[in-house]
């Protein structure tokens, strides 16, 4: 569980990443406080912006000594433009860690660790710290072009296990992440997958993994209003412990969750068997 601070952070450096841009906060008290799998949200625009809705971003990486957090941003509208053109020496006003974090493992395991596009950012710190722990690491890289990848360097300095995939062949392998998935977890004998990108690769990426008998770990895109648990704009059905079917917030209860328990065929809809969902109206 996240214990997060809000803060002034400011911006101590702002450089381009490929067809990204990278933020470094200092924000030492959050940066104490952060694990992989955390985000962050930044406001934008100011106290009397029209853009209420906190932007929210996972955490790259946090620098303890340094005291500093990194976020990786990708120009999608007003509010990410804005941050995009932020200047070091800037302040932004941050909330964070937030979210559920990865499970580390206890002991060495052999992770393939797989993103589309940005969604690779917090995916680096997990392998650090899965190989600090006596473990071996795998990556899958893919975007729809060589300038939507992230990390491929930071990846080949961690493991000589790293495929490329585009989806238009400007680099690597031409097609989908999914397709070398399988043989990949063969490869590396890997006992646990890690994935971080858009929902239907979660979801074709899960199956797979399920269908070899290794464990799938995922952290869910789903659109946040608050990012703190509020508002309920981000739930998604999820099969409990107790095989319950429950709405959880992504937020709060994730964005970490167990694939296996994930609905994704369910998504965006209200499953008659829902817990709750006969107050809702709905009937089988």
């Amino acid at each position: 569980m996240a214990h997060p601070v809000q803060t002034e952070a400011e911006v101590v450096e702002s450089a381009p990443a490929g067809a990204y841009r990278r933020l470094v906060l200092r924000a030492p008290e959050a940066a104490r406080r952060v694990r992989p799998g955390h985000f962050a949200t930044l406001a934008v625009g100011g106290g009397t912006s029209s853009m209420l809705l906190r932007r929210a971003f996972s955490i790259h990486r946090a620098d303890v000594e340094a005291g500093t957090i990194e976020l990786v941003v990708a120009e999608h509208g007003p509010g990410t433009r804005e941050l995009v053109r932020s200047r070091v020496g800037d302040r932004l006003s941050l909330i964070a860690p937030l979210g559920t974090p990865f499970p580390l493992p206890e002991g060495p395991v052999s992770a393939l660790l797989v993103a589309g596009g940005y969604g690779s950012a917090p995916l680096f710190p997990l392998a650090e710290e899965i190989k600090r722990r006596g473990g071996q690491v795998g990556f899958i890289l893919g975007a729809a072009t060589e300038a939507r990848l992230f990390g491929v360097e930071a990846a080949r300095a961690l493991t000589q296990d790293v495929l490329v995939v585009t989806e238009d062949g400007s680099a690597g392998l031409t097609g989908l992440v999914t397709e070398p998935l399988a043989q990949a977890i063969k490869a590396i004998d890997a006992t646990v997958v890690h994935a971080c990108g858009p929902m239907p690769m979660l979801r074709a990426v899960t199956g797979i993994a399920e269908e070899l008998g290794t464990r799938c770990w995922t952290a869910v895109e789903e659109s946040m209003a608050c990012g703190v648990g509020i508002c309920m704009t981000c739930v998604l059905p999820v099969v409990g412990e107790d095989g319950v079917s429950r709405f959880v917030r992504s937020c709060t209860d994730g964005p970490v969750f167990d694939g296996a328990k994930v609905r994704w065929a369910d998504l965006g809809t209200v499953p008659a068997d829902l817990e709750g969902a006969a107050a809702m109206g709905v009937r089988g």
